[in-house]
């Protein structure tokens, strides 16, 4: 295995060991299988078999119920009998945190268990503690002793286990020896599976969660690495970015986590957690998983050059943004730009701006620019007959450009910039003396290994701008490749993510477009994103409703532009590499939420929008708070029926506010600390 995959250049499924959860199956080359969790409160047997109903039909394979306490694990029976009457089998898996003796319960129940290292016998207390090697190894015996029962109970039962981390509840043993790191998320997880590997007991699935993609992807990568290293072999993984939120934000922040390991080969089961009904999160994970199996068949990759002896120039284990000299706006220490493909719009208007940000006042005669707008717009031939915004450029193809070049207007001389291939720029007779965008098709097939061709004649031209893409079905590793090319030949043009696609519907785009960008962002790869569709597919967004699942609007008269441009910000924000506008940690809702989590978050969201780089947690207990908060500003936790806890980053500022006012104080407590400002009228 080569470092965290069996394959950088092609698709090949990672190998792991089989588990049996009922009667289903999962690793080993198993179908990747999709579950979900329900929201109702345990101890409403007939909501909890009804909702569960709901996702199965849906989809879900397996159903997880919260268990947070001896009577829910008990009533874990009444719920399974329930729904084996009504003729579900579906396998159950119960959901446990704080309390053992819970999960002792459930494992002679359901078919799965999940506990999480980070507080099944440690408590989360935020304290520093500095232990010796002697004190470190009586946890660990702590640990075996209070973790040995679950696991022969497991075996007795033939339960299965996941061994669940999440990064937000590290516990203060971990903490104090690896700090808040992807490092402290798998020791976490080794240690209990090397408890149960010491009862010979395997019937194990392990996960590595984070409401930070880049966190989450990093942890996976070395527990596999790990396992490997050290047992020869490697549990089934399931795949989640815990808290993603609701709508588009939390589709792309899941697809950019879970679709990057799946790129290559990595994940037997997945689920999305949305601030959602449950039964919505499956079609979302059936969009992820279906890219692997089109027509039944193993996903094709193109012929991508081998790595050779040199290996991968970069640690895909941390994030470091490759290094690139600046060409204006674009590399360098500038974060990534976005280029609106506005092509496909016969002719291109003033009011067309608005779809990228951009609203002209006739009455100021001013252009009023948004957190979300576009830097350049391509406009294949056109030529645009009105004055841009400043900040605003155009790329044309190299015919219109001459003719802007030529034009005896300065302003739109200076506005417009050629966009080439590889050919075409080495023999062009006029070029621009500031910008030149050079378009490389990547290994797409055995033809395009001729890329390397005009690589030396490209690199370093301080004028030159790489966009990259690649017309492969597995697009994404022949991209990843020339960047593996580019920086071993210390290339450091800055280079520009070039994705098309072909789907239908808005859900499966957002999946498309965040896989394939995301798995390049989080390594560090990518200056800029331009994001587009087939003529086809954008004639069925342009006259559709583009809905989801649910069947809320993502458009409502909102151009396919419009769509493009706000998911390109999106996946940006969830990459973490441009901040332009609020993030939401919310998570998904169980049976131990305390408040009606989805009224909660968008009332919340309505008010604070607009404060561009805050990062508030929308949590629904304290299961989920203030751990799970994990790198929040700010956190808004139910602490009680109709109570809430204020937090600080991960102090607690003010506690038991009654829920009526919770969400004003919360924005006094913004303005406390100078992260509020009024929003523009």
């Amino acid at each position: 295995m080569q470092l965290y995959c069996n394959s950088l250049t092609a698709y090949s499924r990672l190998k792991t060991l089989e588990v049996k959860v009922g009667d289903l199956l999962l690793g080993n080359f198993h179908p990747i299988r999709l579950q979900t969790m329900t929201t109702t409160d345990t101890m409403d047997t007939i909501a909890t078999v009804e909702q569960s109903i709901r996702c199965i039909e849906a989809g879900a394979e397996l159903v997880r119920i919260t268990a947070p306490s001896k009577k829910e694990a008990e009533n874990l029976l009444n719920i399974k009998n329930e729904l084996r009457k009504r003729g579900y089998n579906t396998p159950l898996v119960a959901d446990i945190h704080f309390t053992p003796n819970a999960a002792e319960i459930a494992a002679r129940i359901v078919e799965k268990v999940r506990v999480n290292p980070g507080n099944y016998v440690d408590k989360k207390k935020f304290e520093q503690i500095d232990y010796t090697d002697a004190e470190y190894a009586e946890e660990i015996d702590r640990i075996r002793e209070r973790f040995t029962p679950l696991i022969k109970i497991c075996k007795e039962y033939g339960t299965a286990m996941r061994i669940g981390t999440n990064h937000g509840s590290l516990s203060d043993r971990i903490m104090s020896r690896y700090g808040d790191t992807a490092n402290g998320m798998v020791e976490s997880a080794m240690e209990f599976l090397r408890v149960a590997r010491d009862e010979s007991y395997h019937n194990i699935v392990l996960s590595m969660k984070s409401s930070n993609p880049q966190v989450m992807v990093q942890a996976y990568r070395l527990l596999i690495q790990h396992m490997d290293a050290e047992f020869g072999a490697c549990y089934p993984l399931h795949l989640g970015v815990t808290e993603a939120g609701d709508g588009e934000d939390g589709r792309v922040k899941s697809a950019a986590g879970i679709g990057t390991l799946l790129e290559d080969g990595i994940g037997d089961t997945v689920r999305v957690s949305l601030t959602e009904d449950p039964e919505f999160e499956i079609p979302v994970c059936r969009d992820l998983v279906k890219r692997y199996y089109p027509a039944n068949q193993q996903l094709v990759t193109a012929t991508i050059p081998p790595l050779g002896g040199r290996g991968i120039p970069y640690s895909p284990f941390e994030f470091k943004r490759r290094e690139t000299f600046a060409v204006d706006n674009i590399g360098g220490k500038h974060v990534p730009v976005v280029i609106a493909d506005l092509s496909k719009i016969e002719n291109i208007t003033a009011q067309h701006l608005q779809s990228v940000g951009y609203t002209y006042n006739e009455v100021t005669d001013k252009w009023n620019i948004s957190d979300g707008a576009a830097d350049y717009i391509f406009t294949s031939h056109q030529l645009l007959n009105f004055e841009l915004p400043g900040t605003l450029k155009v790329i044309t193809y190299p015919a219109a450009w001459a003719l802007a070049n030529a034009s005896a207007s300065f302003s739109t001389a200076t506005k417009y910039f050629p966009i080439f291939d590889g050919g075409g720029y080495i023999n062009a007779e006029q070029k621009s003396e500031s910008i030149n965008f050079v378009m490389l098709d990547c290994f797409s097939d055995e033809t395009n290994i001729n890329n390397f061709t005009w690589l030396d004649e490209l690199a370093n031209d301080k004028t030159v701008v790489l966009c990259l893409s690649s017309t492969s079905q597995h697009a994404m590793p022949g991209v990843r490749r020339m960047f593996i090319e580019l920086m071993n030949r210390n290339i450091q043009n800055p280079a520009v993510l070039i994705t098309n696609s072909n789907w239908q519907t808005a859900d499966e785009h957002l999946i498309h477009y965040s896989t394939e960008c995301g798995a390049l962002l989080l390594d560090g790869f990518g200056d800029g994103i331009s994001l587009g569709m087939t003529q086809k597919s954008y004639q069925q967004s342009a006259v559709s409703d583009q809905q989801n699942a649910s069947g809320r609007n993502y458009s409502n008269n909102i151009t396919p532009e419009q769509f493009i441009n706000s998911t390109a910000f999106s996946i940006l924000q969830a990459t973490r590499t441009r901040i332009s506008k609020t993030e939401y940690i919310s998570c998904p809702s169980c049976g131990r939420t305390l408040f009606d989590l989805q009224e909660t978050t968008a009332k919340i969201r309505s008010r604070t929008n607009h404060l561009k780089g805050v990062k508030i947690a929308i949590m629904g207990c304290i299961v989920n708070g203030p751990g799970e908060m994990a790198d929040a500003d700010f956190g808004y936790v139910g602490s009680g029926v109709g109570k809430i806890t204020l937090y600080k980053g991960k102090e607690i500022v003010k506690r038991n506010v009654d829920s009526n006012i919770a969400v004003d104080e919360l924005i006094n407590l913004l303005r406390e600390n100078e992260a509020w400002i009024e929003p523009a009228v």
